[in-house]
């Protein structure tokens, strides 16, 4: 199999992150970028090798040097790109949040109907630990019913394109209430309808931009999620709770595990999650190894690779209806603060 070529569109932060593992993942590599701004597209070529800088992205996935898109984008153009780049016959690694649910089926039937791949770019779903629990739940504590989680990193900075309402419009609800619907989508899998979505956001006085939020959302069938996330509570918290009839997953690192990640990596720390149940004390929780040999990101790369092999097979249909899931709940929760 010949490696997969890789051109990234964008050139902040977090795609560093992305161009990090494209460079360690088996079965691609990196060999171009584009950004609006010239200057840092060519730090990032030079920051990670990459031999190629285009002036924009319409030429990047125009070139015949690359088989793949990573869009790191803001979320407002990603759309745009997206679809272009299936067009072009380019598979597609995208960023999230997505502008709507109406954009990402969009997204998706572009990549479906030019045959090629698309998948977010949702790191945790793609760390063994994730496989593990999906598999093993329902022998460990029986069928999950409830899911709650808190994703907090403290990060007012003004400056940053989160606070930006033009180009991320819904703020911390697409950067960190994501996560919370993914985990919906991967550990409680719901089948049934939305029965009920509430909550409430706080924006930022100066800027306007969505800092935090709460919320609840249950569904027909009687599973439900709560859930909390903003920049502003001056720690980082990653904490999920999955429930089930005989006890409790409890995790505390469900986005970025403490080790081998871009925010930390303790090589001490032995990555897992805790099993509790019945009327146990703390001494006699158990905690569950579930350890990686490569980082999550790095997974992800692998994994996308995987499934441009069979792009209209089932691995990247399901990746899709996944993706679309997600989005659809992060929809339901923004309409319903919009509207509160």
């Amino acid at each position: 199999m010949n490696e997969l070529r890789v051109g990234i569109v964008g050139a902040g932060m977090i795609a560093g992150v992305l161009a990090n593992a494209i460079n360690q993942a088996t079965g691609a590599k990196l060999v171009a970028v584009a950004s609006r701004r010239r200057e840092s597209a060519e730090q990032l070529a030079s920051e990670f090798s990459i031999p190629t800088v285009f002036d924009d992205w319409q030429s990047l996935i125009g070139s015949d040097q690359l088989d793949a898109v990573y869009i790191a984008t803001p979320t407002a153009v990603r759309e745009e790109i997206a679809v272009a780049a299936a067009n072009a016959g380019k598979h597609v690694i995208g960023e999230k949040p997505f502008a709507s649910a109406g954009s990402l089926e969009r997204i998706i039937a572009a990549a479906q109907a030019n045959g090629v791949a698309f998948m977010d770019a949702t790191h945790f779903v793609h760390h063994p630990r994730t496989l593990q629990i999906k598999a093993q739940v329902d022998e460990e504590i029986g069928s999950p019913k409830v899911v709650r989680t808190s994703f907090f990193f403290p990060f007012m900075d003004r400056s940053n394109i989160r606070f930006n309402p033009e180009k991320e419009p819904t703020g911390a609800v697409g950067d960190m209430a994501w996560y919370s619907m993914r985990a919906i989508t991967e550990y409680l899998q719901p089948e049934a309808p939305v029965k009920l979505v509430s909550g409430g956001i706080v924006r930022d006085q100066e800027t306007g931009a969505v800092v935090r939020g709460t919320g609840v959302i249950q569904f027909e069938d009687g599973k439900s999620s709560s859930f909390d996330f903003g920049y502003d509570a001056g720690v980082c918290l990653m904490d999920l709770d999955i429930l089930g009839e005989r006890g409790m997953l409890h995790l505390n690192d469900y986005v970025l595990d403490w080790k081998q990640g871009f925010a930390f990596d303790h090589a001490d720390h032995t990555v897992g999650y805790t099993r509790r149940t019945e009327m146990q004390a703390p001494s006699e929780f158990v905690y569950v190894e579930a350890e990686s040999d490569k980082p999550q990101a790095v997974k992800l790369v692998e994994d996308f690779v995987e499934i441009t092999q069979a792009p209209t097979g089932k691995l990247a249909k399901r990746s899709a209806e996944i993706s679309l899931q997600t989005q659809k709940l992060l929809d339901a929760y923004w309409n319903s603060v919009q509207s509160a």
